[in-house]
């Protein structure tokens, strides 16, 4: 029997045996949902693709560019089980996000379980360097939450015209950077606590340095870029933070890893 496009397969974690179901071990998107569900008081997750080499960007300059069909698919099923989808602004503007929409057939399955059509987005901007008037935000189905340390009225005044705005204050040890622990308890007070941050590399790199994510969902994408590209983190803070693999899934040479804190913050 032919695999079917974007067939994933389980190695470790949920999911049927290896070549033991009719399927070859191939997931459907329940097993799939399942394997990467969110534990019963949410969580701050972050979700990222890297070439072998460790590269975040493509030989374009562009993190789409290492994506996969299993990349995509499991992208579309992560936003799927997400209340809010976070973003840092430089990646909005250089992988081209617009309003935030999922499939219809994600679209069904939300609304089936009483759940928004689609998730938020959340868009962190330190220095606001947004335009109010950008397609995401009239072209968004939801209207969209803006973080900044910025409290400027007469800056912050178009923006919350389009979008919720949210001041988060500064780290009190990191200066220029927002405090994430903050900004993960105002967003669980607006009623999001199944958090999907997808970058980009910046952002990440202060999250881990405040030690403010739960997850991480891994796709090692086959290919080798070299170049100076960075790391899916970029932070002048080392720190180290050690992870439990939650479960390990394969398509046509593309593995998606899926990490857990040892000691997560939810």
């Amino acid at each position: 029997m032919n695999a079917p496009s974007a067939a994933i397969r389980s190695l470790l974690g949920p999911g049927p045996p290896l070549g033991l179901d009719s399927q070859h071990g191939w997931l459907d998107d329940e097993q799939l949902l399942a394997h990467y569900a969110y534990p019963p008081n949410g969580a701050f997750r972050l979700n990222f693709v890297a070439s072998v080499d460790g590269a975040a960007m493509g030989g374009d300059g562009r993190s789409g560019s290492l994506g996969t069909a299993a990349d995509h698919r499991v992208f579309e099923l992560l936003r799927r089980l997400a209340d809010l989808v976070l973003v840092g602004a430089g990646t909005l503007r250089d992988e081209g996000y617009v309003g935030l929409r999922v499939s219809e057939s994600s679209v069904a399955w939300r609304e089936a379980r009483g759940r928004p059509a689609h998730p938020t987005l959340g868009i962190v901007s330190s220095r606001l360097a947004l335009d109010p008037k950008h397609e995401m935000f009239a072209d968004a189905p939801v209207p969209p939450i803006v973080v900044t340390p910025v409290s400027d009225p007469d800056r912050l005044a178009p923006f919350r015209e389009v979008a919720t705005v949210l001041t988060v204050p500064e780290h009190p040890e990191r200066p220029g950077t927002l405090d994430v622990t903050e900004l993960r308890a105002m967003l669980h007070d607006l009623g999001h606590s199944e958090v999907l941050c997808e970058g980009g590399p910046s952002l990440f790199g202060e999250i881990n340095a405040q030690g403010a994510f739960d997850e991480l969902c891994l796709t090692v994408s086959p290919a080798i870029v070299g170049g100076g590209g960075g790391r899916i983190a970029h932070s002048e803070t080392l720190a180290q933070h050690p992870l439990a693999l939650a479960g390990v899934l394969e398509c046509d040479d593309t593995l998606l890893l899926h990490y857990r804190r040892s000691a997560g913050l939810s």
